[in-house]
């Protein structure tokens, strides 16, 4: 199975500190049977870098590229950078508010990709919620 990984997954995997964490890790260790790829996208890794900035979880952008580079090359499942060819039409039927846009735009690219979209978010229909 392929998982393309949200921005909140990435960072609860990526630093210790996170509030999930522990709940990232067990699922990451219950899917490793079956994990043939974890992806990133350039919305996912720019989040990624961005939030670990404005949360303090890394002191500037520097060291969260660093980390997100760290938590990729010590991944346990290969990952893979995913160039992102959809455009803005592109998106779930759920989509109506522009809050919902970046989520609906990675769950259709995981879509596209034969891959499940992992999030932290109840809100995401036809996500693989990470309970």
């Amino acid at each position: 199975m392929k998982y393309l990984l949200d921005v909140n997954t990435l960072v609860a995997l990526g630093h210790t500190l996170h509030v999930h964490h522990t709940k990232a890790e067990k699922w990451l260790k219950h899917v490793l049977p079956t994990a043939e790829i974890i992806a990133t996208c350039a919305i996912t890794e720019l989040g990624f870098v961005r939030i670990s900035v404005q949360a303090g979880l890394q002191p500037d952008i520097a060291a969260a590229t660093a980390a997100l580079g760290k938590l990729k090359s010590s991944s346990p499942v290969p990952t893979e950078l995913w160039p992102d060819d959809l455009g803005a039409e592109r998106r779930p039927k759920y989509v109506s508010k522009p809050a919902e846009l970046t989520d609906g735009h990675l769950l259709e690219l995981a879509r596209a990709r034969g891959a499940q979209f992992v999030t932290l978010d109840r809100k995401i229909p036809g996500a693989l919620l990470i309970p």
